[in-house]
């Protein structure tokens, strides 16, 4: 008979839980959300075929099985970072690149990294932002964000977060109290690369662009962002990277309803098939939580 093959993931999982009595305390100590850390106890129970927690109302307990494995598990990872400490010494950090458009980077990524490094502080992220999206290869890149269409030809992409765009005013401006009529006076805030949304914007309230009303190109969506706070227009952009902005203190309102968009954050598959460092896939898993978070707090909402 073979031994059963558990996932050590897994059993981290479960000697913190088991510590906390608290899957969301669980979760933030490890960095996961509250359904990852769910679902990593839920898979290990159906491999072990036993129950080991009862679940009850605002109550989470061990049974009788899990209190006599948890003290096993506890010591195994112990008896673990003690060996690789005496054998290999202090664990050196592991660094990862990643690279992100600059809007993403600024406004969702970089502020949620200290979440990351708080849950793994052996590994080290170095962020790196691109204006334009490039193909210029993967070298010396690990990770890497695009936003677009999933059309690229030099690799394959995995879709990670379906996005909507709205417009965005200074914070002073009331959405219930600014007419589309008002908003086609302008000034439009247009970002390069991305003329069309303002079109594709419009074209869902069956408008159209006024001819000549004023308009101002900026490369990025910070770009953008920042622009409208001052009361220098508006601007379409995504709601992910809005909320972010906002979220230490109003810095816009978003004006109009929320309209799908094409475009969409994709984490980008490299045609190679070296195979990927174990942190590596650590983080990708990461980041495809907090999309799928972020998606769960907007359902919420």
């Amino acid at each position: 008979m073979f031994a059963k093959q558990i996932n050590l993931t897994w059993l981290r999982t479960f000697e913190a839980a088991s510590r906390h009595l608290n899957f969301t305390a669980a979760a933030t100590e490890l960095g996961l959300t509250q359904t990852a850390v769910s679902l990593h106890i839920r898979t290990l129970e159906e491999q072990l075929e036993s129950r080991l927690f009862h679940r009850k109302a605002r109550h989470l307990s061990l049974t009788d099985i899990g209190q006599a494995y948890v003290s096993t598990v506890r010591q195994a990872l112990a008896d673990i970072d003690v060996a690789t400490t005496s054998l290999f010494g202090a664990t050196r950090n592991e660094t990862i690149t990643v690279k992100a458009p600059i809007s993403t980077s600024a406004l969702w990524l970089a502020p949620r990294l200290p979440k990351f490094k708080l849950a793994y502080p052996d590994i080290d992220i170095r962020l790196v932002s691109n204006i334009w999206t490039d193909t210029t290869g993967f070298d010396h890149v690990d990770v890497e964000l695009r936003v677009g269409r999933g059309d690229w030809t030099d690799a394959a992409s995995e879709r990670l977060s379906d996005d909507v765009m709205v417009p965005i005013g200074a914070v002073h401006l009331d959405k219930t109290a600014l007419s589309l009529d008002q908003l086609l006076k302008g000034p439009f805030i247009r970002i390069l690369g991305q003329e069309a949304d303002w079109v594709r914007y419009l074209a869902a309230h069956d408008l159209t662009l006024s001819t000549g009303a004023d308009e101002l190109y900026v490369d990025t969506m910070t770009a953008a962002i920042e622009l409208a706070a001052n009361g220098g227009g508006y601007a379409v952009v995504l709601r992910r990277l809005v909320e972010m902005a906002n979220a230490t203190g109003a810095r816009v309102s978003i004006i109009g309803a929320d309209v799908p968009t094409p475009s969409a954050h994709y984490l980008m598959r490299p045609k190679s098939k070296r195979s990927k460092r174990s942190v590596v896939l650590l983080f990708e898993d990461w980041l495809r939580e907090e999309f799928l978070d972020g998606e769960a707090v907007k359902d919420d909402a």
